[in-house]
């Protein structure tokens, strides 16, 4: 079971979302204490991406509705490390987003 690490930016993004959203949201992150390198219909690895900010690649995308939760994971140490969480209308791009 991996250990989920929160950074301090992402506990500001889930400020700004409804307390519905940020629940679901929540709940959705806790699937990544298990198995987060996995690859499913609502989770991948974003390939070629340099986000803004600091991380162990590769970086992960989990969808949740119209909300991203993006991530980097430290098999080592089982960690995942939340890195933001960012809302993504339709038509846009992960990196217009971050």
């Amino acid at each position: 079971m991996y250990e989920i690490r929160v950074s301090e930016d992402v506990e500001k993004d889930l400020r700004r979302i409804k307390a519905r959203d940020r629940r679901r949201i929540l709940d959705t992150m806790e699937e990544l204490s298990h198995e987060p390198s996995v690859e499913t219909k609502n989770r991948k690895i974003l390939v070629n991406l340099i986000p803004p900010f600091e991380t162990v690649p590769p970086v992960w995308e989990f969808r949740v509705g119209d909300y991203r939760v993006f991530y980097d994971v430290d098999e080592g140490d089982e960690v995942v490390y939340v890195r933001a969480v960012r809302r993504k209308p339709p038509h846009r791009t992960t990196e217009e987003i971050l």
